[in-house]
C-alpha cells in the first residue's frame, strides 16, 4: 500500500522522486522520505506527515542523478520520521524503500541485534538494509537475492548503494513494481502513476523478478540463487499526466464522481450487442458451449469490488438462472475452498494488485480453476494472472474511495450476467430492455450528478449523527453496504447496514431521533415492503432518507433523493451514486479530507 519511487538518469534525482510520490499519496501518506546519491554518499531527508511536508523539509542544494522514495501507509512501528523510509544500514551506505511486510522481522532484527546491529526504527523494513549491507557478494543484484532469500513475505523494494550510485536494483513478490524506459533515464515505482509524466513505455516485474537498473537500461531475471535471465520487453500504457491532475475540482472524489457518465460510456462502448440483444465480451474468453457448461459463477473481491460482486451476483441468477454468490477475497484464500472445474470465477478490482484477491487467483489457477477479471488498470499483476476478463475503462481513480470504478464494475458484471442469461435462458426481448437500459446508465447518472446541490443540502442537514443505518432489500441490499461504507470511510461517522427485513431481528432497538436511516427503495416488485419498513422506522422515532426512482406517498419519509427510473435489474447502480454524493459532502461538512481518509489507502498491497 506504500508508495515507492526511484530514478537514474541525467537529471536530478530530487524533483522527480518528489514528484513521483506526489501522485503516489493516495497508496499512503503518514511519512515520507527520499535518498539521493550525491557529494559522495547518500543525502537522507525523510520526515512523518505527508509529501508537502517532506518537500519542504528537503534542504536547499540536495542533488543527486540517482535516488529513491517513498510515501509510507504504517504496517510496522507508529508513523514517526524513525519509522519512515529510506532505511539505512548502519554505515549509511545501502538504503531501501520497502512496500509489503515482511512476516518474520522479528527473528531477523533479534539475529541482527545479537551480532552488535543498532536497529533504528521499530519497521520490519529496516532489516533488508542491513541484509544487504552484510553481503559479501560482488554485486549489489546479487546481494540484494542473497538478502531477499531470509526474508519471508510480499514485497516491492528499491535498493540503492553509495559505492554503486548510477544503479538501482528493484524486486517483487506479491506487491507491484513498474520499470519506467525513459530516454537514456529510467524510473521505477509502485504504479504507473508515478510514471506518465515522463515516460509511455513500462515493464510490469513478475512475482519473484529482480531488475538492476541504470540511465541506460536494465536486466530482469529471477530472484533465486539461480538468477535465471528473463525477458521483458517494454510495453505502452494509454494514460496521459493530464488523466491525474484535478484541474478545476476541489479534489479527486469529486473529479471521479462527476467522470461517472463517460467513465459509463467507455465501458459499455462496442460491448453491447443490439443485434442479439446481449453483450459482446471477447475478453473474457469463453464460447456459448463454455457458458452453457458453467453451473455456478463465484465472485471475489475486497471492500467495494466485494459489494460489486454481490450486486452481481444477484444479477447473474436474476438474468441467467445460474446460481451464484460473491465471497471477500480474503476470506476465500484461507478457508481451503472447494474449487469446482463448471464453476466460473470472477476477481474483481480496481487496481488489479489487491493482495487478498491475487491470492485467491493464485490459489484457484493452483487448484485447476476457470478465473476471469474485472479490472480497471491494463497490465496490473490480477489483469495478467487471470489473462482473460473485461477491463472497466473507468480511467485512473486516485481517490481512496471508490465511485467511478464501483460503478463500472457493476456496469462490467451486468454485461457478464446479460450475456451469461441470452445464452440460457434470457427472451430476446428482455434482453432488448437490458441492452436498452444500460445503453441509458450513462444519462441517467448525469441527471443524478446534476440534482448534487439537493442531495448536498440533505447531506449537511445529518453532519451532526454520529450514527447511521443504511438498508436495503435484495437489490437494495449490496447499495446499502456500498453506501454505508463510503460513509465510514471519508466522514469517519459509523454506519451500519442492513437487510431491510433484518431490522426487526435486533437492530430496531437503535433507532431514535438522533439514528437517522437510509432507506434505498427502487420502484420494482418489493416497493411495499420497503415503504412498510419506512412505516417502521418512523414509528420509533427515528428520521429515514429515502433514495428512490419511485413515487413515495407524502410525508412518508423525512426526506427524498429521487434518481431516475432504471431498468428494475439495474437500479442498484442508479440508487449507489447519490450515496456517493450524500457521503462526500457530509464529509466536506465535517472537514474531512476525502481524498485521504485516515488509516486508509488506496491500493491493499499488504494483508
Amino acid at each position: 500500500m506504500c508508495g515507492i519511487v526511484g530514478y537514474v538518469g541525467p537529471r536530478d534525482a530530487v524533483p522527480v522522486l518528489l514528484e513521483g510520490l506526489h501522485r503516489l499519496e493516495y497508496r499512503g501518506y503518514d511519512s515520507a522520505g527520499i535518498a539521493v546519491a550525491g557529494g559522495g554518499g547518500l543525502q537522507v531527508v525523510k520526515t512523518a506527515g505527508r509529501v508537502g511536508d517532506l518537500r519542504k523539509a528537503v534542504p536547499d542544494g540536495t542533488a543527486g542523478a540517482a535516488g529513491i522514495a517513498h510515501t509510507r501507509w504504517a504496517t510496522h512501528g507508529e508513523p514517526s520520521d524513525r519509522n519512515a523510509h529510506p532505511h539505512v544500514d548502519a554505515a549509511a551506505r545501502v538504503a531501501i524503500v520497502h512496500n509489503g511486510v515482511f512476516e518474520n522481522s522479528d527473528r531477523l532484527r533479534a539475529q541482527l541485534e545479537a551480532d552488535g546491529v543498532t536497529l533504528a526504527s521499530d519497521t520490519d523494513s529496516e532489516v533488508l538494509a542491513h541484509l544487504v549491507a552484510r553481503s559479501a557478494a560482488t554485486t549489489l543484484e546479487d546481494a540484494v537475492r542473497e538478502a531477499l532469500a531470509q526474508v519471508e513475505g510480499t514485497y516491492g523494494v528499491i535498493v540503492m548503494d553509495a559505492e554503486r550510485p548510477g544503479e538501482l536494483v528493484a524486486a517483487r513478490r506479491g506487491s507491484p513494481v513498474v520499470l519506467g524506459v525513459g530516454e537514456q533515464e529510467m524510473l521505477i515505482a509502485s504504479d504507473v502513476t508515478a510514471l506518465v509524466r515522463f515516460t509511455q513505455q513500462v515493464i510490469y516485474l513478475d512475482d519473484d523478478e529482480i531488475a538492476t537498473v541504470t540511465a541506460d537500461g536494465y536486466r530482469t531475471s529471477t530472484t533465486d540463487a539461480r538468477a535465471t535471465s528473463t525477458t521483458r520487453s517494454p510495453t505502452a500504457i494509454d494514460v496521459v499526466s493530464a488523466e491525474y491532475e484535478l484541474g478545476e475540482h476541489p479534489d479527486f472524489m469529486y473529479k471521479e464522481m462527476r467522470e461517472q457518465p463517460d467513465a459509463v460510456d467507455r465501458c459499455l462502448r462496442g460491448r453491447l450487442d443490439h443485434r442479439f440483444s446481449s453483450a459482446r465480451l471477447d475478453g473474457v474468453g469463453l464460447s456459448p458451449q463454455d457458458y452453457q457448461r458453467i453451473r455456478r459463477v463465484k465472485l471475489l473481491g475486497c471492500g467495494s469490488a466485494y459489494y460489486a460482486g454481490q450486486l452481481g451476483a444477484q444479477l447473474v441468477e436474476e438474468l441467467a438462472r445460474i446460481p451464484a454468490d460473491a465471497e471477500p477475497a480474503s476470506e476465500f484464500r484461507y478457508r481451503n475452498p472447494v474449487v469446482d472445474p463448471d464453476t466460473l470465477y470472477v476477481a474483481i478490482s480496481q487496481s488489479g494488485e489487491t493482495l487478498d484477491t491475487l491470492a485467491a487467483v493464485q490459489e484457484l489457477k493452483r487448484k485447476g480453476g476457470h478465473v476471469i477479471g474485472v479490472v480497471n488498470a491494463v497490465g496490473s499483476t490480477i489483469a495478467r494472472e487471470c489473462g482473460h476478463g473485461i477491463f472497466l475503462h473507468a480511467g485512473p481513480e486516485v481517490s481512496v474511495a471508490a465511485t467511478k470504478s464501483f460503478t463500472t464494475m457493476a456496469v462490467a458484471l451486468a454485461m457478464l450476467a446479460l450475456d451469461l442469461g441470452r445464452v440460457r435462458d434470457l427472451s430476446i426481448t428482455e434482453g432488448r430492455r437490458l441492452v436498452t437500459g444500460l445503453s441509458e446508465l450513462p444519462h441517467q447518472i448525469a441527471q443524478v450528478l446534476a440534482s448534487e446541490d439537493d442531495i448536498a443540502a440533505v447531506a449537511r442537514k445529518y453532519a451532526d449523527a454520529r450514527h447511521m443505518f443504511f438498508v436495503g432489500r435484495v437489490r437494495g441490499w449490496p447499495a446499502a453496504r456500498e453506501g454505508a461504507q463510503k460513509l465510514k470511510e471519508i466522514s469517519y461517522v459509523h454506519a451500519e447496514a442492513y437487510q431491510a427485513s433484518e431490522l426487526k431481528h435486533g437492530p430496531l432497538a437503535l433507532i431514535n431521533p438522533e439514528m437517522p436511516t437510509v432507506v434505498l427503495v427502487p420502484d420494482d416488485e418489493l416497493l411495499a415492503k420497503n415503504t412498510a419498513t419506512i412505516e417502521e422506522i418512523k414509528a420509533r422515532g427515528g428520521p429515514v432518507i429515502a433514495v428512490t426512482d419511485a413515487e413515495l406517498p407524502p410525508g412518508l419519509a423525512t426526506d427524498v433523493i429521487r434518481v431516475p427510473k432504471a431498468h428494475d435489474a439495474l437500479a442498484p447502480i442508479t440508487l449507489s451514486v447519490p450515496l456517493q454524493l450524500f457521503a462526500y459532502h457530509l464529509a466536506r461538512a465535517l472537514g474531512r479530507d476525502v481524498d485521504r481518509p485516515r488509516n486508509l489507502a488506496k491500493s491493499v498491497t499488504v494483508e
